[in-house]
This record gives C-alpha cells, sequence and structure tokens, in this order.
C-alpha cells in the first residue's frame, strides 16, 4: 500500500517553530507600557492586602488595660499611649483596650505618670497653696479634699459603681447657742442588680459621720440613683421603720417560698401564684408583778423572821397579924376545913400576904412568801398569717385531639391547702386563713416577628468581624487574578498553531507524516473514498446460517484453520 500511495505524495512546506530560546525577563521588557503598569500595581496591591491581613490577624489579642474612664481621663490616657507609642483601641464605655503582652507595663508605665487622675480630687488639694489665698479659700480646699477622699472610699464598696458627697459645714462662731450642726448627703451609683443591706447602709452613714467633727448619724442621708432614701428610719405609711419591714417581709418570703418549692412539683412551675401577708406585733409590753402567799403544805415548817418576849412582875410583901407572941413567929398553917359541924379552934396569930402581880409579853414574826414577776413580751411575733394561693387550669386532650382546659378536682385542692396549712404552720386559734382556687390564667398572645437572617444580631455581629478580612482577600484576588495573571500570559503567549496546507487540488492536509512528503486526501488522484455500509446484511445471513447449520459452518472454520478444503 505504501507503493500505491508514494506516487500521490507531495512535498510539504516546513512548520516553523514557535522560538523558545528567548527568557520571561526578555519577553516581560517587550510588553507594553500598559501591561506593565497593571502587573506592578497588581503586585502592589496583592503586597499590602497580605500586610493587611496579617496586621488584622495579630491585632486579636488585645485586652482592657481601663475601663470607665471619663472623657477627660480617656483623652489623656490616649495622649500618653501616643507618646509612649503603644497600639490602642478605644471603646464606648471609657474602654481602653492595648495588646495583652503589653497590659501591666503599660499600666506601670502610666500610673508613674500619674493616670488617670479622675475626675474625684482628694487631700492632694492641700498640697499647692498660693501665697495670697485666704482662710475661705483654705476651708474651701479642705471641704473639697474630704468630699474627695470619703468618695474614693465609698465607691471602693464592691456593689457601688460610683458616689458623691456633699458636706455642708457652716463656720462656726464664738457664741455656743448660735453654732450650727454639720450634715451631710450621699449620693450613690449603684452597679447594674446590686443593692445594699442596712448593715452597708448603717456603715456608710457612721463613716461620713467619724470622718466629720460634731457630725451625727442622723444628720447624714444616704440616696440610691433611682432618688430613694436609703437611711429612712421611719416609715409613715406603715408606722414601722425600715428593719421591721424588712422582717416583716423577709417572713412573708420565706412562707411563700415553702409554698413554691411545695406545690411547684405537683402543678408545674408556671401554673401557680401564691402571696402571702403576715400580721406581725412588734409592740414591747414590760410588767412587774409581786405576790404574797402563806406558807402552805404541812411539811414546810414557817420560818421565825424575828422573836421577841417581854416578862415583868409587881408585889408587897406580907404583913404579920394576930396575937402577939411566939405563936406569931410561926409560919402559917394551912387552913383545913372541918370534919364536923363544931367550931374551928382559935388560930394563931400570922401574918397578912402581900399583893403580886407579872406580866409576859410573846411577839414572833414569820417570813411570808413573795413572788417578784417582770415579763417582757417578745418583739416580732406573728399574730396572724394570709395566704392565697391560685392555680392554673389543666389542659387535657379529647379523642379528637382537641385540647380543652379543665379546673383541677376539688378533692385534689381540699389535699394541696392541708399540704399548704401544715408547710405555712396554720394556726386556728390565731385567727390564720388560706384559700386555694383553680382559674385559667391568661397568657397574652405575642405575635413572633420573622427577622430575617441577614438581620439577626448574630449574623450582623459575625459580618461586622468578617467584613474587613473579607475585604482585604477580595482586593488580593482582584489584584492576582485582574492585574498580575493577564500579564503574565501576555509575556507568555501560547504556540503557533500548524500552518493549514492545501494539496493542489484544493483539500486541506488530515494527516502528517514524519518526512517531508504531503499525504494526498482519499476520494482524489486513484483512490476512492472508503464509505461504511448503511445495513449490515452480510453479518445478518452468517448469524442466520450459523443458527441454522451450525454443522456446516463448523466445518467451514475448521477448514480455515487447517487450510484444506471443506
Amino acid at each position: 500500500m505504501d507503493n500505491a500511495l508514494s506516487p500521490t505524495v507531495t512535498a510539504a512546506m516546513p512548520v516553523a517553530a514557535p522560538n523558545g530560546s528567548e527568557s520571561f525577563g526578555t519577553r516581560l521588557a517587550a510588553l507594553p507600557l500598559r501591561n506593565k503598569l497593571m502587573m506592578g500595581s497588581g503586585l502592589a496591591l496583592l503586597a499590602a492586602a497580605v500586610l493587611a491581613i496579617t496586621l488584622w490577624s495579630n491585632q486579636g489579642d488585645f485586652r482592657p488595660v481601663f475601663t470607665g474612664l471619663s472623657d477627660k481621663d480617656g483623652g489623656a490616657v490616649i495622649a500618653q499611649l501616643t507618646t509612649l507609642g503603644v497600639p490602642y483601641r478605644h471603646e464606648p464605655g471609657g474602654t481602653i483596650l492595648v495588646p495583652a503582652t503589653q497590659v501591666y507595663d503599660v499600666r506601670m508605665k502610666l500610673a508613674s505618670a500619674g493616670l488617670p487622675k479622675g475626675s474625684t480630687v482628694g487631700f492632694e488639694l492641700m498640697d499647692k497653696t498660693s501665697i495670697g489665698q485666704t482662710q475661705f479659700n483654705e476651708r474651701l480646699n479642705f471641704q473639697r479634699g474630704l468630699e474627695g477622699e470619703l468618695t474614693r472610699t465609698i465607691t471602693a464598696l464592691a456593689d457601688v459603681a460610683d458616689a458623691r458627697v456633699h458636706l455642708a459645714m457652716p463656720q462656726q462662731n464664738g457664741f455656743f447657742r448660735e453654732q450650727q450642726k454639720p450634715s451631710a448627703s450621699v449620693m450613690l451609683t449603684l452597679r447594674g442588680g446590686r443593692t445594699l443591706d442596712r448593715a452597708q447602709i448603717a456603715g456608710i452613714v457612721h463613716l461620713v459621720s467619724a470622718s466629720v467633727p460634731e457630725l451625727a448619724p442622723k444628720a447624714v442621708s444616704v440616696l440610691d440613683q433611682t432618688g430613694a432614701l436609703l437611711s429612712n428610719t421611719t416609715d409613715n405609711g406603715n408606722g414601722l421603720d425600715s428593719q421591721q419591714l424588712q422582717y416583716k417581709q423577709q417572713i412573708e418570703a420565706n412562707i411563700n417560698k415553702r409554698i413554691y418549692e411545695l406545690l411547684e412539683p405537683v402543678v408545674g412551675r408556671e401554673n401557680l401564684r401564691a402571696t402571702v401577708t403576715a400580721d406581725v406585733d412588734f409592740s414591747q409590753i414590760e410588767s412587774t408583778a409581786e405576790e404574797y402567799k402563806p406558807n402552805q403544805g404541812q411539811n414546810l415548817t414557817a420560818a421565825v423572821r424575828s422573836s421577841q418576849t417581854n416578862e415583868s412582875q409587881n408585889g408587897t410583901p406580907a404583913l404579920p397579924t394576930g396575937v402577939p407572941g411566939a405563936a406569931t413567929n410561926q409560919p402559917p398553917v394551912p387552913a383545913t376545913a372541918p370534919i364536923t359541924g363544931a367550931s374551928a379552934p382559935l388560930q394563931t396569930a400570922g401574918g397578912t400576904p402581900g399583893n403580886n402581880s407579872s406580866r409576859r409579853e410573846a411577839v414572833t414574826n414569820y417570813e411570808l412568801d413573795k413572788t417578784v414577776r417582770v415579763v417582757r413580751n417578745a418583739t416580732g411575733t406573728v399574730k396572724r398569717l394570709n395566704a392565697a394561693v391560685v392555680l392554673n387550669h389543666r389542659s387535657s386532650t379529647d379523642p379528637k385531639g382537641k385540647v380543652n382546659s379543665v379546673p383541677v378536682p376539688q378533692e385534689e385542692l381540699d389535699k394541696l391547702t392541708a399540704l399548704v396549712k401544715e408547710t405555712m404552720g396554720f394556726s386556728q386559734e390565731r385567727g390564720d386563713s388560706l384559700k386555694i382556687v383553680s382559674a385559667p390564667f391568661m397568657v397574652d398572645k405575642q405575635d413572633s416577628a420573622d427577622v430575617p437572617l441577614w438581620k439577626q444580631p448574630v449574623v450582623l455581629d459575625m459580618l461586622r468581624a468578617s467584613i474587613v478580612p473579607l475585604a482585604l482577600v477580595a482586593v488580593a484576588l482582584i489584584a492576582v487574578f485582574g492585574m498580575v495573571r493577564p500579564a503574565i500570559r501576555a509575556a507568555n503567549p501560547p504556540p503557533p498553531a500548524p500552518a493549514e496546507d492545501k494539496d493542489a487540488e484544493g483539500n486541506e492536509l488530515h494527516a502528517v507524516v514524519d518526512d517531508e512528503n504531503q499525504l494526498p486526501a482519499l476520494g482524489h488522484g486513484g483512490l476512492p473514498a472508503l464509505e461504511a455500509p448503511l445495513t449490515n446484511d452480510k453479518l445478518e445471513r452468517a448469524r442466520l446460517l450459523a443458527r441454522e447449520n451450525p454443522i456446516a459452518v463448523a466445518n467451514i472454520m475448521r477448514s480455515w484453520m487447517t487450510g484444506e478444503a471443506a
């Protein structure tokens, strides 16, 4: 076949290959000025974007060095940081941030420079004295310094964010009766969600009163940022002082808490409302009683307190009587009655008896039982408790799937009433009352506004945080693909396509061989063009023959393989 084709092969012109010996720099130098400027600008923009991204990534670790600074102190701190060459950020609320690795160094450097000075001045005002300073100015500076020192001390409390102290110190004169007592007012700005108890308020009052001579604690007023008087000692509405009112509220809150802790596991957290009112007696009554009772009991002997006995005797001696003689000097014989009725014989002479009298007095004093009783009633006694509890209706679903509201059964209400009575210390003798009812709770339907995704706060914060790095990345991509890459492509043009040669008869060349000869096109010069058959009839007939007469086909195949005639 090669011999048949060789007469028709014609010579072709050689195709010039592109010159690859030129370097990239040479081709780059041959570019137009416009492409050179575009490439240089793209490289510069890419380098700037990479540098900005690097700096932005390094600026993430910033820590606050000071918070809550005033505008004056914030400006002074920023000026000092600029002088020191320390990068910083200024956020709302008087917060200044510096790199985390320099926080403590910056604080020490600013402290050595006396920053932040703060808007409150203390006794450092007394350090600066002028020659022409009057006594009034000196007294005024002392008052300002004292107010500043008290403010600094009060703001050191954990719950106090800011404070202001106003002192009213009248000038004293030589007349004692006309002297006015000083007074003070304290304005407190508490931190969010913080409150001061009675002990803390009393401590502030005592601090201010002890710092000013002759300032009584009653002359100190303490207010919060809402204007409420914290140092009030009386409550004209209830007749109770603040401490008694706080005690009453604590009793009510404790009982209310116990009711919630008991019923919430039964009815649910949001299905319960309870309130308790306590009637507390703060009256103080003191009584003294003395009781005298006689000694009682058989085994108890009387206690003798004192005993006194007086004895006296008065008498005259007997005078002699009768016939004088020896018989007269004889002692008298006792008289005897005559046995018979005969007359008695004559008695001898004797003496007449004398007059004798005696007196005896005995006085005995006994101790009586004496009882001295002092009764002082306790203050803060609960006189009566009133409690009211409301339970929400329960939700039930019928067989059709409809949700209905059903009240709590009365039997269950009675059981819950008994439980609440036990937990609150119910006393029928004291007159306590308790009422538990079931009622449906009204829930306000709030239409939930469908906020688009791009308007949600989380998405907005994410976009604000990522907008700068995304913009820098976009600038870098534009610089690479829009400026640098076209210039590089212009410096490296693609290889030229092979020349389309045509033979003498005008036909295109479809195959190129290694030699310089050109193959003629098929269908011209003696070789017919090959056409694919439209249908494969011979193949179909062969398949039909193999199916109908397989033995004949096998013999034909054997003859082809052996080379013998069938």
